[in-house]
C-alpha cells in the first residue's frame, strides 16, 4: 500500500492541480490511497428499469429509459430554470435543472434514447425529477447504471467544481485501471483464516465496484472488522503498557477518617451498587498500579458521594485529593455538597476557580504545599502551574469529555508518582461507545438510585397546551415547590436563542407576577451566575428561567418541575440530563417537554422514548442509533478521537465485539506484539499513529 500512499492524487487521470487542492481541503484526500479509502456511504440498485406509469412521488431513486420530447426555459436571471418533458411511451415526467443549464442544454439531443436516474417527487400533480443523471443508452457499452451504484459524500464546493458523487466514482474507476498491482495485505493470515475474511485487495475493489449484494456484504464486513480491530488493538495495547509500566501509590488502609464518615456523617445507606464500586476502587488503589477507572452513573445515582469516600481513603493514607469540574457552577456545587457531607470532621477542603480572590489563592497555595489542605475542588484553575501539591494521590475528573487531553495530563504531573485517576460521567455511555472511547479504562457502573427517589413523571406538551401547563406550575409553587424553565442555546443561532430566553423570561414574569423569578444564562459573569443560582437554591426564587448551563450538577431537591421549551431542539441525552435536575428530593417530580405540533418522525420518536423511560443507558443507546456517536453530549459535536471511515458504532456492535475479542486473544498470546507473525500488526499501528489519530483522548 506504500506506493498508493505516496502517489499524489493530482497525477490521477481526471484530477489535476485545481481539483487536487479541492479534494485535499474538502475531504483530506491527498494520495491514491486516500481516494480508495473514501468509501461510499450508500448504494442504489440500478439493475431495474422502471416504466413511467409505475412511478409515484414517494419512491426512492429510480431508473427510466426514454426520450426528451420537449425542452423550455422558464424565468430569468438567477431564477431561471430549464424544464424538459421525458417520455417512455407509458407516460411522461418533468425534468428540472436550476444549475449547469447551459452545459445540459448543449448536451441534450431530442432524438437520443437516454437512461435517466434520479429521485421522483410530486409537484403540481406532476412527477418531476430535479437534476437527474442522464446517460446515452448504448447497450453493451455503459456499465455505470447496471447493478449497485455507489454514492460518495461530497460538499457544495466540490459540486461547484463538478466533483459530484458520480465524478468521484469515475476517478476511482480510473485509479483501478491505472494501478494494476495487488494491494498488500494489512491483517495476518491467521486472522483472515479464522474470521473467514475477504482479502484486502478484493475488499477495496468490491466496496467500490460490487457485482452483487452478497459480495458487497463480505467486502464491507472485512473493512469494518479491520477498522475496529486496529482501534481495539491499540487501546488494549496501551492499557497493557500502562498496567505493566505505571506504578501507583499504594493506599494500604481504610482508616479513621473514612470510618468516622461512614459511621457518623453518611446521609443515607449506600446502595449495593455504590458499595460495589467503592470496593473495586479500593482494590485498584492497593494494587501498586495506577488506578484508571471510569465511574458511570445516571443522574442522581450518588457518584459524588462515592468520589468523596474514595478521596477519604487517600487522606487516610496521607495523600491529598482534588476534583476538577468543567464549570464554576458545577465546581461550586461539588464544593458545597462535599463540605456539607464533611460537617464536623477534621478534613480541610477549598474551592479554586477563575473568580477566586488573590488573597484566597495565596492561602490555598500555601496550604497545598505544606499538606494542611486535604481536598481541593475547582475548575481549569487546578491545572495552573502555580498550583502545586505536597502529595497528590487521587485525581477525580467530572464530565471529563469537557476537558482537553493536554489539560488533563497536567494533573498527572503534579506528583512524582502519577496519582490514581477516577473519571466520572453522568452521561450514560452506550456499551459500544464505552469500549471505543474508554476502552483502556476499567469501568464501574452505579446502576441503582438511592432509596426514596421516585422516577420523574415525563409528559409531552404542545404550545397550545400552554395555559394548562402554567396552571400546573402555579399549583406546584402554591405547594411550596420550585420550577426550572429551560430554553435552548445552540451555537449556530446563539443570538436568536438568547432572545428566546429573554422573551420567555418576560412572558413568565407576566404570567406569574407574584413570584420571584430568576434568569440564568452563559453570558452572565461568574459572580452573577452564582448569585442567581444561590437565590434559587436558597428558595428565595420560585422559578429559574435558564439555558442549558443548569444541565449538569445543579442540585436543588425542592425543585420538582422541569419545563423544557423547544424540546425538539435537544438530543435525547441532553433532555435526560436536564430532566435529572428534578427528582432529587422525596417529592414526586415532573418533566414537561414543550414542542410545536409539526414534528419530524425522529423528533416524535425522541419524545416517545423520553416519556416512556427514565433509564439513562436505554436512552443513550437510542440516542446513538438516532443521531450517531459523534453528538452524544448535546448541542456540541464532541465527536470521536478518530474518524471511522466505514464502521458505525450504533449499527456494528457485533463486529466491534468480534474485533475486540480478537485483539484480546492476540495480546494474551503476545502482549508486546513481538512474534514474527505479528510484525504486520506493528506496521499498521505505526501507520495509524502517523495519521494523527488522537489516541491520547482515550484516557
Amino acid at each position: 500500500m506504500s506506493d498508493l500512499a505516496t502517489r499524489n492524487i493530482m497525477y490521477l487521470s481526471g484530477v489535476g492541480p485545481k481539483k487536487a487542492e479541492i479534494l485535499k481541503k474538502e475531504l483530506k484526500i491527498v494520495s491514491f490511497e486516500d481516494l480508495l479509502y473514501h468509501f461510499p456511504y450508500k448504494y442504489v440498485d440500478r439493475s431495474r428499469i422502471y416504466a413511467i406509469n409505475e412511478i409515484n412521488g414517494e419512491m426512492p431513486y429510480i431508473q427510466v429509459r426514454g426520450k426528451i420530447t420537449s425542452l423550455k426555459m422558464i424565468g430569468q436571471g438567477r431564477g431561471q430554470r430549464m424544464v424538459a418533458t421525458f417520455s417512455d411511451g407509458t407516460g411522461t415526467l418533468e425534468l428540472v435543472w436550476f444549475k449547469g443549464i447551459k452545459y445540459f442544454k448543449d448536451q441534450i439531443k431530442p432524438d437520443q434514447t437516454y437512461i435517466l436516474f434520479g429521485k421522483p417527487s410530486l409537484f403540481n400533480r406532476t412527477i418531476n425529477i430535479v437534476h437527474p443523471e442522464l446517460e446515452k443508452d448504448q447497450p453493451g457499452k455503459s456499465q455505470f447504471f447496471q447493478g449497485l451504484q455507489p454514492f460518495y459524500n461530497t460538499t457544495e464546493k466540490m459540486k461547484n467544481h463538478y466533483l459530484t458523487s458520480r465524478a468521484i466514482f469515475k476517478l476511482i474507476q480510473n485509479l483501478f485501471q491505472t494501478f494494476q498491482a495487488s494491494i498488500p495485505e494489512t491483517l495476518p493470515a491467521s486472522i483472515i483464516n479464522k474470521m473467514k475474511l475477504m482479502k484486502i485487495n478484493d475488499a477495496i475493489r468490491y466496496i467500490h465496484l460490487p457485482p452483487d449484494a452478497q459480495t458487497l456484504q463480505k467486502a464491507s464486513f472485512r473493512l469494518k472488522f479491520e477498522e475496529l480491530f486496529y482501534i481495539q488493538l491499540n487501546i488494549l495495547r496501551l492499557r497493557n503498557q500502562r498496567t505493566f509500566s505505571t506504578k501507583g501509590n499504594i493506599f494500604k488502609k481504610v482508616g479513621h477518617i473514612f470510618n468516622h464518615f461512614y459511621e457518623h456523617n453518611l446521609p443515607f445507606e449506600l446502595t449495593n451498587a455504590q458499595k460495589r464500586v467503592i470496593k473495586e476502587m479500593r482494590k485498584d488503589m492497593g494494587s501498586g498500579r495506577q488506578m484508571n477507572r471510569l465511574l458511570q452513573g445516571d443522574v442522581g445515582s450518588g457518584k459524588t458521594l462515592v468520589a468523596l469516600m474514595v478521596m477519604l481513603i487517600a487522606i487516610d493514607n496521607n495523600f491529598q485529593a482534588c476534583l476538577m469540574a468543567p464549570t464554576e457552577i458545577l465546581a461550586t456545587q461539588h464544593f458545597e455538597t462535599i463540605r456539607d457531607f464533611l460537617k464536623g470532621m477534621d478534613v480541610s477542603i477549598e474551592l479554586l476557580t477563575g473568580s477566586t480572590r488573590q488573597s484566597d489563592r495565596k492561602r490555598i497555595h500555601t496550604s497545598l504545599m505544606d499538606g494542611s489542605l486535604n481536598i481541593l475542588i475547582g475548575t481549569h484553575a487546578l491545572i495552573e502551574d502555580t498550583v502545586q501539591f505536597k502529595n497528590l494521590g487521587l485525581v477525580v475528573i467530572d464530565e471529563q469529555h469537557r476537558f482537553g487531553v493536554a489539560q488533563r495530563a497536567k494533573l498527572w504531573k503534579k506528583n512524582t508518582t502519577p496519582p490514581h485517576v477516577l473519571v466520572m460521567t453522568a452521561t450514560p455511555i452506550p456499551r459500544t461507545l464505552a469500549m471505543t472511547i474508554y476502552g483502556d479504562l476499567d469501568v464501574s457502573v452505579i446502576d441503582e438510585l438511592p432509596p426514596g427517589r421516585k422516577p420523574v413523571n415525563t409528559t409531552h406538551g404542545y404550545h397550545k397546551n400552554r395555559l394548562s401547563v402554567n396552571k400546573f406550575i402555579k399549583k406546584q409553587i402554591d405547594e411550596g415547590r420550585q420550577v426550572y424553565i429551560v430554553y435552548p442555546l445552540i451555537e449556530e443561532s446563539e443570538k436568536l436563542d438568547f432572545k428566546n430566553l429573554t422573551d420567555g423570561y418576560e412572558y413568565i414574569r407576566q404570567v406569574f407576577p407574584n413570584q420571584n423569578i430568576t434568569m440564568l444564562h452563559g453570558k452572565m459573569k461568574p459572580a452573577e451566575k452564582d448569585a442567581a443560582m444561590q437565590e434559587f437554591a436558597s428558595g428565595k426564587s420560585q422559578i429559574l428561567v435558564a439555558t442549558t448551563v443548569i444541565e449538569v450538577g445543579v442540585n436543588v431537591p425542592n425543585a420538582t418541575v422541569m419545563v423544557i421549551e423547544s424540546a425538539e431542539r435537544f438530543g435525547l441525552s441532553q433532555l435526560h440530563q436536564l430532566r435529572g435536575r428534578v427528582g432529587r428530593g422525596a417529592e414526586q417530580s415532573y418533566c414537561i417537554l414543550m414542542t410545536g405540533y409539526k414534528l419530524s418522525k425522529e423528533t416524535r420518536k425522541r419524545m416517545e422514548i423520553m416519556t416512556r423511560t427514565n433509564d439513562g443507558f436505554e436512552i443513550a443507546e437510542a440516542d446513538m442509533k438516532l443521531r450517531g456517536p459523534g453528538d452524544l453530549e448535546g448541542t456540541q459535536q464532541s465527536g470521536l478521537p478518530f474518524d471511522l471511515k466505514i464502521s458505525n458504532l450504533a449499527k456494528d456492535s457485533h463486529i466491534l465485539q468480534l474485533a475486540r475479542n480478537t485483539a484480546m486473544d492476540i495480546l494474551a498470546d503476545d502482549p508486546l506484539l513481538q512474534k514474527p507473525e505479528n510484525a504486520i500488526l506493528q506496521r499498521q499501528l505505526k501507520k495509524l499513529a502517523q495519521q494523527k489519530i488522537n489516541w491520547a483522548m482515550i484516557s
